[in-house]
């Protein structure tokens, strides 16, 4: 029927818009309610009442929070573009890396952000075709690197660590080490490789005339 064609083709029409409109929602949410929740423990220990009352104003103004998030990300980044502002990150980082127990954590997020984020970072570098989660089972994945240190020589050389995303959310995945041998290297690029997982398969990449195996 065509109201039925009608309906499912306007679905489609508005499904990405309005996904992307509910996701920058959803992070304006999450940043007021950091930023609320801090307002109100500096209130809490704030002894002015007038300083408290204008404290509980600012914590209901809507965005207020991602405005001054993205601030305070600006002049932060600002700083420590610097050589004097470098120096400062560095110290920082040398405080947290002395407290126990926190400093594994903590190291442990700064290798993989500037792994990911960093301007010569190799995070994703190629997208490849492996067999997960059983033999006969294939999915896309994409070469992070080489297993390195302890690991490196137990399984010895000609091994490739690889990450599987999940889907439609490839934020979540898993970390395995395979045979280079037994992974395909795909010439489609990882921005084709992350919209072909993201899309369920259903937006393949234009087929290329060449597979390097």
């Amino acid at each position: 029927m065509p109201i039925k064609k009608y309906l499912l083709t306007g679905l489609l029409a508005w499904l990405p818009l309005t996904l992307t409109i509910w996701v920058l929602l959803w992070l304006v949410g999450l940043l007021d309610s950091i930023f609320g929740s801090f307002l109100t423990g500096l209130a809490a220990l704030t002894p002015d009442a007038s300083t408290g009352e204008l404290i509980t104003q600012l914590r209901h103004i809507p965005g207020l929070g991602v405005v001054l998030v993205f601030s305070a990300l600006l002049v932060t980044g600002a700083l420590v573009s610097n050589v004097a502002g470098r120096w400062w990150l560095k110290q920082w980082g040398k405080l947290f890396t002395n407290i126990p127990v926190f400093k594994s954590i903590y190291n442990s997020v700064k290798k993989v952000s500037d792994t990911l984020f960093s301007s010569n970072g190799n995070a994703f570098r190629t997208a490849l075709l492996v067999q997960y989660p059983r033999a006969g089972v294939w999915t896309i994945a994409f070469q992070t690197g080489a297993p390195g240190g302890e690991v490196a020589g137990h399984l010895g050389a000609d091994f490739v660590s690889v990450y599987v995303p999940t889907t439609p959310n490839p934020t979540s995945g898993f970390f395995l080490m395979l045979p280079r041998a037994e992974v395909i290297e795909l010439s489609m690029s990882v921005d084709e490789a992350l919209t072909y997982v993201i899309s369920m398969g259903s937006v393949a990449p234009t087929a290329s005339p060449t597979v390097s195996s």
